[in-house]
């Protein structure tokens, strides 16, 4: 059973996500502030992590900061500041996606699904399926004679292998082209662009490879 940490100020909050998750065979523990937090995960070992950033004792990204001294666990922000800089402050800091209050349950699950999903295959061989495409990244070949340059492969790779999951900006300019790219936001642009007009069905309305405005990158699989 999958063990999910829910860290929030607001009693309703807790008590809605404990119901909701336990309902759908999730094993539950609540924190109210960041110690108690970093205490529940030191001893408890939750899988997954969903973190306000607004608590009492902390902020959010400290916690963030401070799980990611010692551990990768999965961490999911739900918070009520809606700020881009916040969403990439976090997203930089360790956490693994933004769901931003207020927000609907469903959403939350189906985003705590993905990422429990990219944990369970995290170690399998990386084959997917974008539009018609067959991907293998093992061996770096796409059917249908797709041909790739070094600087896409890489920035696929780097979104395939986390499913699910949103990458900031920053982390695909630093991963794929170096801490001196930072501020070339147009790379990014342009690199997604050509890998949806190679791999897409439909490049004008990508299915796969999506962009969070302000934030970051998605791959849906």
């Amino acid at each position: 059973m999958t063990r999910v940490l829910v860290v929030d100020d607001e009693p309703q909050i807790l008590r809605a996500l404990r119901i909701n998750l336990a309902a759908r065979h999730y094993e539950v523990a609540v924190a109210p502030d960041g110690n108690s937090a970093l205490r529940q995960a030191a001893d408890w070992h939750p899988d997954l992590i969903v973190l306000d950033l607004g608590l009492p004792d902390l902020d959010g990204v400290d916690v963030i900061h401070g799980l990611r001294g010692w551990t990768a666990v999965p961490i999911i922000v739900l918070s009520g500041r809606a700020g881009s800089d916040d969403k990439v402050g976090a997203l930089d800091a360790g956490a693994d996606d933004y769901v931003t209050k207020p927000f609907g349950i469903d959403e939350l699950l189906a985003r705590i699904r993905a990422v429990t999903r990219r944990m369970s295959t995290a170690d399998e061989p990386v084959t997917v399926r974008i539009g018609d495409n067959t991907v293998d990244l093992s061996n770096k070949t796409i059917s249908g004679g797709v041909h790739l340059t070094p600087t896409e492969w890489h920035f696929l790779e780097l979104l395939v292998r986390n499913p699910g999951k949103l990458i900031s900006q920053r982390q695909v300019l630093t991963e794929v082209w170096g801490d001196a790219y930072l501020k070339e936001t147009h790379y990014l642009r342009q690199y997604m662009a050509q890998l949806r007009r190679k791999l897409e069905r439909d490049p004008a309305h990508p299915e796969h490879l999506l962009t969070e405005p302000g934030m970051g990158y998605r791959f849906q699989p």
